[in-house]
């Protein structure tokens, strides 16, 4: 049994159909369409996304009502429109000046996954994140764009807001959520339940539905969301947006819309996580596959999560990212995602017996004394245990301020993403081979160290000789499950990656990064501006099976990855490690 659609086939090529961009107008305009555009059926009416250039929304508008359209929304965070209108008018669209590019109003869903057996035992999870009792995201805003949240025992009063968006427009209800799944994500980042324990239980929750009864939505309603948490993040003092859900990519990051709009709210100041997608395996052969993250997986400033199995034990040893989670590059721009990997696999939360899910499928189902819970698996949980714990690191920054009185450290989407990227634990194989960075990021969340250095750089940010007599506080090493085991101690952004023994910790980490073109790996080894994707290489619908993946003219991803000229990935054939080779790390 599966809870999941397969998207990539609607990103796949229609045989015979009749493209809306052939090669005679490709050069006045049909590069603007992404790919699900231009390949869809002439005949068609279309519902899409137009992008104005920057600050031409008003002429776009104009452009519209001049070849006849049904306006469906506006987007100012990016300059965008949704329309509904016949292909000879989006011919015409294509041609004009004022716009920048047009995407399909894809529809999303939500990022759940069969369980499998094996599930989580009661009041684990916390445990397996290393988290303390005084770690509870009190305080902490949550957003949860998604089906909705059942307003359950398990969050009190802690739903301060709810938004149906799945009509074109925006509406205040009561809470309700007649597919399921937004209620499970919600409970897995703060349910307080003696059971089933969420990562943060005394967060707070902005709903806002996208998603509807059957768990489909629509790309623009999910823009028209993010755009209303980011307007009203004072209003219902909101943090972090959670994205579990998500479409297939169909183009370039900077031509997506729904990335754009997550890179909007993230200027705007919130810490966006988002699912990376469950297109792993190949659903035919089980093979594993590259290259399928899902949007806005793909979006550089987002926190983008995969899956771990963590067997039901609370020890880090026996975890494993499961072969579904969705694996790096992203398509088109080859970004190294997904970022992290978190718990998401067999994981039990609270849930409306009258939801979709519940309902239909009761081998889900659980049930301990009068209270009922459903198991689910996916990126969709693994993205909701990140934010549970973004939202513990945020309170420890604040607590700490607060309790040696000094400025509160105001932590950017950039600095929680460095902080949980460098304090995370990488996984390693079966053969005891590290598992590569297209697959777990850096590795699996920790809860533990990214609380620690989120707290100690909070004040070693006003003073840095605070800590000069505790030493161990930045011991970058986490004891979990009787277990110590050592950080990642680096960080990914896009195509970069930086290693290091430390991070210094600056106020600049409270407004921005600066990760620049080129990153050094050890002594002489840079990855920069100098890789390149082939224009020759077919791959498929959008996922790429098997051991031995070509990206580029020379760089092949799989169990032996060549990068460049003298870096290697994995093993090679004499055993020699990419960290031995990069100076023995």
């Amino acid at each position: 049994m599966r809870i999941r659609v397969r998207l990539w086939k609607c990103a796949a090529v229609l045989i015979g159909a009749l493209v809306l961009a052939g090669p005679a107008d490709a050069a006045q305009g049909g590069q603007k369409l992404d790919h699900a555009l231009r390949n869809a059926r002439s005949s068609a009416r279309e519902r899409v996304i137009i992008r104005s250039k920057p600050g031409r929304r008003a002429e776009l508008r104009q452009a519209l009502k001049a070849c006849g359209h049904t306006l469906k929304g506006d987007h100012t965070s990016i300059d965008a429109l949704t329309a509904e209108l016949n292909v000879g008018c989006l011919q015409k669209l294509i041609a004009n000046d004022v716009v920048d590019s047009v995407g399909q109003d894809a529809d999303v869903h939500s990022s759940a996954y069969e369980s499998g057996w094996t599930s989580v035992p009661s009041n684990t999870l916390r445990s397996t994140l290393g988290e303390s009792e005084y770690s509870t995201g009190a305080g902490i805003g949550v957003a949860i764009i998604d089906s909705g949240i059942a307003p359950l025992p398990a969050f009190g009063g802690r739903i301060v807001g709810f938004y149906d968006f799945t009509s074109d427009g925006v509406v205040a209800k009561a809470p309700f959520d007649e597919y399921g799944h937004g209620t499970h994500v919600a409970g897995l980042i703060g349910a307080y339940d003696s059971q089933y324990m969420g990562v943060a239980p005394q967060a707070h929750f902005l709903g806002l539905r996208v998603l509807d009864k059957n768990g489909k939505g629509r790309t623009s309603h999910v823009i028209q969301a993010i755009e209303f948490a980011v307007a009203n993040r004072a209003r219902f003092n909101i943090h972090i947006l959670n994205l579990s859900l998500g479409h297939p990519i169909l183009a370039p990051a900077a031509d997506d819309p729904l990335v754009q709009a997550v890179e909007a709210a993230v200027r705007a100041g919130l810490i966006v996580t988002v699912s990376a997608g469950n297109y792993g395996t190949n659903s035919d052969t089980g093979e594993i596959g590259y290259a399928g993250v899902t949007s806005p997986g793909n979006a550089p400033s987002a926190i983008t999560v995969g899956a771990v199995n963590t067997k039901g034990t609370v020890s880090r040893a026996d975890d494993e990212v499961t072969a579904y989670s969705s694996r790096g590059p992203t398509w088109y721009d080859g970004f190294v995602k997904p970022d992290v990997v978190a718990p998401g696999h067999a994981l039990i939360s609270v849930i409306d017996v009258n939801s979709y899910l519940y309902r239909k499928y009761r081998g889900l189902q659980q049930r301990r004394g009068k209270k009922r819970y459903i198991k689910l698996s996916g990126t969709s949980m693994a993205t909701a245990v990140t934010t549970g714990v973004i939202a513990t690191v945020l309170q420890a920054s604040a607590w700490s301020s607060t309790l040696y009185e000094v400025q509160p450290l105001d932590l950017s989407a950039n600095a929680v993403k460095a902080m949980l990227q460098y304090t995370a634990l990488p996984l390693t194989g079966s053969d005891g081979a590290p598992v590569d960075e297209l697959t777990q990021g850096t590795g699996e969340v920790n809860a533990e160290g990214a609380v620690r250095f989120a707290w100690a750089a909070t004040v070693l940010t006003a003073n840095p000789q605070a800590f000069l007599a505790y030493p161990e506080i930045l011991t970058p090493a986490s004891a979990i499950g009787g277990q110590t085991i050592g950080w990642a101690t680096r960080i990914t952004w896009g195509q970069n990656i930086l290693l290091g023994d430390a991070l210094a910790i600056t106020s600049a980490w409270a407004s921005n990064i600066i990760w620049g073109d080129n990153v050094i790996w050890g002594d002489n080894v840079i990855w920069g501006d100098n890789i390149i994707w082939g224009d020759n290489v077919i791959w498929g619908d959008n996922v790429i099976w098997g051991d031995n993946i070509v990206w580029g003219e020379n760089v092949v991803w799989g169990e032996n990855i060549v990068w460049g000229e003298n870096v290697v990935w994995g093993e090679s054939d004499n055993k020699v490690s990419t960290l031995s080779i990069l100076g023995g790390r």
